[in-house]
């Protein structure tokens, strides 16, 4: 197995030139038949990168809620199947496509569900971090280029791709705009690097980029999962002076204290609503409030936890269900705030290369979002 220590000074692995270069590769993944129906490992095709696209060999994958969500099939109209989820992921870059020239073979590399082209509209704009044509879209299934898969059972029946990524596989195709190269530290491994695809990302991001939380702040953190949790911490670094963390689940609080959290809410264990109970805390509320849970109703609760006047909400958690925000536009005018941060607000090949490096100094608290790990 591929790690950092074997990657040479411009960030590439020493591997002899790929065998498998133009060629249909036979792998292991774990595809999605069906809404809710386990995931069967079983061999599949993986068909040569196209123009513009990079193939990858996956080295760690990681699930995320959102995986999860696309599995159980909660949005009906996001259904596709077979499909290969997955989008969180580091891995070597195995060939690349006609007029790729920003990576190469051995490279190492995460895949991101959302893309930066560079060239178009969305990606020359500093306000946003999306892209026109490669952004975040659960609806799509094949390639950009051809709009076919680069997926098929070994029977030749294609397999839908999963947010521009589809990690569940030994070998991935994606647009080389969803690709970053990386030039990891020695102290961080590239199972450490999985946590750059989606969850640290994305949790950090959202303190830094979207909310631009200050020091002396007070922060409450709605859902302790890998997104809350790199809120907390992306808080803590900005010099948060309180960090409230909520969640159900009190086996949680321990490592959420190791990330920043300062105090802690079970709402099962309150009688009171929990903004309630936060307001109280913080004399009126907090000045940011991250929800990481996709439930309307933590959804109310962190938008009334924010202080009136200047509280800012960030939603982070995927929202499958058809209902509406559950605020009245009346509520806005007491002068809380409220918006959605996808992947932190970071472009991803311009900015998560420098990201990298900050991460470095945290590779302690970036391996306290690993729990355990299994081969496919």
């Amino acid at each position: 197995m591929a790690c950092p220590e074997m990657a040479n000074r411009n960030g590439s692995l020493n591997l002899k030139p790929s065998e498998t270069r133009g060629k249909t590769i036979t792998c292991k993944a774990a595809v999605a038949y069906g809404p809710g129906e386990a995931f069967v490992v079983e061999k599949i095709l993986v068909h040569p990168p196209q123009k513009m696209e990079v193939r990858i060999k996956i080295i760690y994958t990681s699930i995320c809620h959102t995986d999860l969500s696309a599995w159980q099939g909660e949005n009906e109209a996001q259904r596709a199947y077979p499909r290969i989820l997955g989008h969180e992921a580091s891995g070597i870059v195995e060939s690349v496509g006609e007029g790729v020239s920003e990576v190469k073979e051995g490279d190492i590399v995460v895949p991101i569900f959302n893309g930066e082209c560079g060239e178009c509209c969305y990606c020359k704009c500093e306000k946003t971090n999306m892209c026109e044509r490669f952004g975040v879209n659960p609806m799509k299934k094949v390639m950009q280029g051809d709009g076919t898969c680069r997926f098929s059972t070994i029977h030749g029946k294609p397999i839908f791709h999963f947010l521009n990524t589809s990690t569940f596989s030994e070998y991935t195709v994606v647009d080389s705009a969803c690709v970053v190269k990386l030039h990891p530290d020695h102290s961080l491994s590239l199972k450490n690097l999985t946590l750059l695809s989606c969850g640290v990302s994305t949790g950090v991001g959202a303190a830094w980029n979207t909310a631009n939380v200050h020091a002396g702040s007070s922060v409450a953190v709605f859902g302790l999962g890998a997104v809350g949790l790199a809120v907390a911490e992306g808080a803590r670094a900005r010099g948060a002076s309180k960090i409230i963390g909520v969640d159900i689940n009190p086996g949680k609080f321990t490592k959420a204290q190791a990330m920043g959290v300062t105090d802690f809410i079970n709402p099962k264990d309150e009688e009171k609503p929990v903004y309630e109970l936060i307001r109280e805390m913080t004399d009126g509320g907090v000045h940011y409030s991250f929800e990481c849970t996709g439930n309307l109703d933590v959804l109310r609760d962190s938008f009334l936890s924010a202080h009136e006047g200047w509280g800012l909400t960030v939603v982070l958690g995927i929202h499958s269900s058809p209902k509406l925000l559950p605020i009245h536009p009346m509520e806005l005018f007491d002068g809380r705030q409220i918006v959605g941060s996808v992947f932190g607000g970071f472009k991803g090949k311009s900015q998560l290369p420098h990201f990298c490096h900050t991460m470095w100094t945290w590779s302690g608290e970036a391996r306290q979002f690993h729990h355990s790990r299994a081969a496919l």
